[in-house]
């Protein structure tokens, strides 16, 4: 349960291993945040940060294997594994997903499908799984990462946009079904960030770091807001470049 304070005093990390995710945990456990459990594809890789979330307050840090092309019995497998060891738990945070290469997978089906289906088939069991246990526990926080290039998906990154889109839809979709039941969903839809994934591409305007998506996805959590944008300004960007027309939106160099 949420501290009297209303923090957030667990954590499911779905996408352990990124630099934003791990951002909003550091943020987390300063607000005491006291158990964290980081599932990523190479959780052997996550020592050094566990070590450092225990130094700096958490209680229970551990990090297991999620991958979000794993079928959905081992997605359900996962999340009763996880609450049912710790208890009810305040927050799933989701951010797993890969940029992909567009200039491969718009020529490629198979490379194609892969990216759709890591970023939006593969997480749409997970995301199940662990909402139908916080539906069950009557409270409890999801939120998901996505991208503004999910409003409107661009030619230089359609692929990567349209999966984001697809997930983004799922998400305020479940948010709504989710209504009442005491259990929140936040989309957090963030410009360029300069993360590993992001490193050796053209920075976008209004590029932004894993720190400022932090910020932005913790003020979310605390006002129970449904939609964020880091930075804030893009949500307006987004609603003048959704409604330009097509022919003039093609010859944007975006």
């Amino acid at each position: 349960m949420r501290d009297a304070l209303g923090d957030v005093q667990s954590v499911l990390v779905l996408g352990g291993g990124s630099e934003i995710a791990l951002a909003t945990v550091r943020a987390l456990v300063a607000r005491r945040a006291r158990t964290v459990v980081l599932a990523a594809r190479r959780p052997e890789e996550l020592e050094a940060t566990a070590q450092e979330l225990r130094g700096a307050g958490a209680a229970v840090v551990e990090a297991v294997r999620f991958d979000a092309d794993d079928d959905a019995s081992e997605h359900l497998r996962l999340a009763d594994d996880v609450f049912d060891r710790h208890g009810d738990l305040d927050l799933v945070l989701v951010t797993a997903g890969v940029l992909g290469d567009q200039a491969a997978a718009e020529r490629d089906g198979a490379n194609a499908r892969a990216v759709v289906e890591t970023n939006f088939g593969g997480l749409v069991s997970a995301i199940v799984a662990c909402t139908e246990r916080m539906r069950a526990q009557g409270h409890g926080a999801l939120c998901v990462l996505s991208t503004v290039a999910a409003e409107r998906p661009r030619r230089s990154n359609f692929v990567y946009g349209a999966s984001k889109a697809g997930l983004d839809a799922f998400v305020q979709g479940l948010g709504d079904s989710l209504a009442g039941t005491g259990v929140n969903v936040l989309v957090v839809r963030p410009g360029f960030v300069h993360t590993r994934m992001t490193a050796g591409l053209e920075a976008a305007p209004l590029a932004t770091t894993p720190e400022v998506v932090a910020g932005a996805i913790l003020d979310g959590l605390a006002r129970g807001a449904h939609t964020v944008w880091a930075p804030p300004a893009l949500r307006y960007v987004m609603s003048v470049l959704r409604h330009v027309p097509r022919p003039i939106f093609r010859r944007l160099p975006i």
